[in-house]
């Protein structure tokens, strides 16, 4: 996909779910990797319901700001996910609610915060490890991302949200979509208890369709 269309569909994919409710004001960022070995990300303190082409934010592969609006400060931790992924080529960061009402419980097993409700989220995510408190920004996010990265499709970052990735950016939208709809399920399910897949079953799912991190 060239540069105009890829700049064109990170636009309409976060308009869809700044309309859907899975991010509000200035919160969350999008990135893909460009044709050329750089970035496209979306700009600091931009909506997702309000995103332009010509002012998306373009970064070299340095990670080095070449043209657009200034690049959102969460740049860095989209960069670590990429250097340590060459696979992965779209990576989404939401602070949509389930996701984040998910991220603030106490006791959340940090190797993996949520069960195998769906063979859905067995396939696209896996498992979802938290990653503990840092203010957005801060380096010490993204040196944790990248230690994550190279064993996780996806990780939660306590007190803020999801970053998620994909084989390009419509299929990290796909799985970021995923995950806040398994979190959603999770919440509904949890006064009544759940009957979740059984390690045999998940077993089957990653012979069948390919392990997930």
């Amino acid at each position: 996909m060239h540069d105009i269309a890829l700049r064109e569909q990170m636009v309409s994919l976060a308009h869809s779910m700044f309309m859907r409710g899975y991010c509000s004001g200035g919160a969350g960022n999008l990135s893909c990797r460009l044709p050329g070995g750089g970035f496209l990300l979306t700009p600091t303190n931009s909506s997702f319901g309000s995103l332009s082409v010509e002012t998306l934010s373009e970064l070299d592969a340095g990670g080095n700001w070449v043209s657009g609006d200034k690049p959102s400060k969460e740049s860095v931790m989209h960069l670590a996910f990429y250097r340590q992924r060459p696979d992965v080529g779209g990576v989404v960061h939401l602070h949509s609610p389930s996701l984040t009402a998910l991220s603030c419980l106490p006791g959340l097993d940090p190797k993996d915060c949520l069960p195998p409700i769906t063979p859905y989220f067995v396939m696209r995510v896996g498992k979802l490890p938290v990653i503990p408190y840092h203010r957005p920004g801060h380096p010490g996010l993204a040196d944790a991302v990248a230690t994550l990265a190279p064993d996780h499709n996806a990780m939660l970052l306590a007190n803020h949200g999801p970053v998620i990735g994909g084989a390009n950016l419509r299929d990290a939208v796909f799985n970021a979509e995923e995950l806040e709809d398994t979190a959603r399920l999770y919440f509904t399910l949890l006064p009544h208890g759940m009957v979740t897949l059984n390690e045999e079953q998940v077993t089957e799912l990653h012979t069948v369709f390919g392990r997930k991190q």
